[in-house]
C-alpha cells in the first residue's frame, strides 16, 4: 500500500470510527505511529477536517463525507456475492434490500471492472442445500425476530423438541426474549433467554410453530455480546464406534461436530465421539449401514438393534 492509497484508507477509517488513535492505526496499516502522525498532518493540510484530541486519538468533524468509492474487481465481487447470499438466506424484507443493493453496485461500477468482476462470479458459485430453513415460514419468523430483537421486545412460540420430555411431550409453549440470530451448519437458530428455563437457550427457527412477538419489554444483559458469545458444551457421554476405512471419510464430514479423537486399530478405525446422549447421533449411524459397528456404550447397541429389527418387518 503506498502513501495515497493508505491516507485515503486513514480517511475512510475516520469516516467510519467516531474515534481512534495513531497507535491503532498503525497496528492496522502495519507501519509506525510516526507515519500516521505525518499522513493526518497532509490529509489537514489537504482540507480533511480532522480533530485530534491529546491522549485519546483523531476524529473526522460531524458532516464530512468523501465522495463514492470505487471497487477494485476483488472488492465488487466480494460484496455481489454477500449480498446473493443474504438474498438467498435472510428474511424476504433483507433479500429485497441486498437485491437493490447488488443493481446499487453494478450501476457504478465501471465498465472495465463490472466485466472482470461478471467473469470472477462466473467462476465462483456458492450453493446453498434446500431444507427446512429455506422454507417461507422460516424466513416470515426471522423477519419477526430480527423486528423483536432490535424493539427488545418478547417472543412467544411453541417449539418442538428433539426428544420428548419426562412428560412424554415434544412441544411446549416458550417466552423468550431474544438475544441474538446466528446461522449454524445452514440452520437458524434463536439465542435468548427462555423464561421457562430461567437461563440462555438455543431455538431451532424450522422447530418453531405460533411464533407471535409480545409488547413485554427486556433489557439486553450488559455483558452479553453475541459475538464473543460461546455456549457450554454439555456433550459428556462417551461413543465409541468401530468403522471401515471405506466409510471413514464420510463420517468425518457427517459427524465431524461430534468427533473427540479418531484412533487406527488392525480391527478398522475408532471414531470415539462426545454427545448429549447417545441417541442423538442414532440416524447417523443406520445409514452407515453395515460398514460400522457400535461398541459402546451397551444402550446404544441395543437401540440400533431395535431399529434394525423394526426396519427388517417391513421387507
Amino acid at each position: 500500500m503506498n502513501k495515497t492509497e493508505r491516507q485515503l484508507a486513514i480517511t475512510l477509517e475516520l469516516q467510519r470510527t467516531k474515534l481512534i488513535r495513531a497507535e491503532d492505526l498503525a497496528a492496522q496499516f502495519e507501519t509506525s505511529v510516526r507515519t500516521i502522525y505525518r499522513d493526518i498532518q497532509a490529509l489537514s493540510e489537504a482540507g480533511v477536517p480532522i480533530a485530534g484530541a491529546p491522549g485519546h486519538g483523531y476524529s473526522l468533524m460531524e458532516g464530512y463525507f468523501l465522495p463514492p468509492v470505487s471497487f477494485t474487481a476483488e472488492e465488487a465481487v466480494s460484496l455481489l456475492m454477500g449480498a446473493k447470499f443474504i438474498e438467498q438466506r435472510w428474511d424476504t424484507a433483507y433479500g429485497i434490500q441486498a437485491k437493490s443493493a447488488q443493481r446499487k453496485i453494478e450501476a457504478i461500477l465501471p465498465e472495465a471492472i463490472r466485466k472482470q468482476s461478471s467473469r470472477v462470479q462466473e467462476t465462483m458459485r456458492v450453493l446453498h442445500p434446500m431444507g427446512p430453513d429455506t422454507t417461507g415460514m422460516v424466513r416470515s419468523y426471522l423477519n419477526d425476530i430480527r423486528n423483536a430483537i432490535l424493539e427488545q421486545r418478547k417472543i412467544s412460540l411453541m417449539y418442538l423438541k428433539k426428544m420428548p420430555g419426562s412428560d412424554g411431550e415434544r412441544s411446549n409453549q416458550r417466552v423468550v426474549s431474544p438475544y441474538g440470530l446466528t446461522l449454524v451448519r445452514e440452520n437458524w437458530v434463536l439465542i435468548g433467554r427462555c423464561d421457562l428455563r430461567q437461563d440462555i437457550r438455543h431455538f431451532r427457527l424450522s422447530r418453531m410453530s405460533e411464533l407471535s412477538v409480545l409488547e413485554e419489554k427486556f433489557g439486553l444483559p450488559p455483558d452479553f455480546d453475541l459475538n464473543r458469545y460461546q455456549p457450554p458444551d454439555d456433550r459428556s457421554e462417551h461413543v465409541l464406534v468401530r468403522a471401515k476405512s471405506e466409510v471413514a471419510d464420510k463420517m468425518m464430514e457427517t459427524l465431524h461436530f461430534y468427533i473427540d479423537h479418531v484412533e487406527e486399530h488392525e480391527d478398522g478405525i475408532h471414531f470415539h465421539f462426545r454427545v448429549r446422549y447417545p441417541e442423538e447421533i442414532l440416524p447417523h449411524l443406520l445409514g452407515l449401514g453395515g460398514d460400522i459397528e457400535v461398541m459402546e456404550p451397551e444402550s446404544l447397541r441395543a437401540g440400533m438393534r431395535e431399529m434394525a429389527t423394526n426396519i427388517l418387518k417391513h421387507y
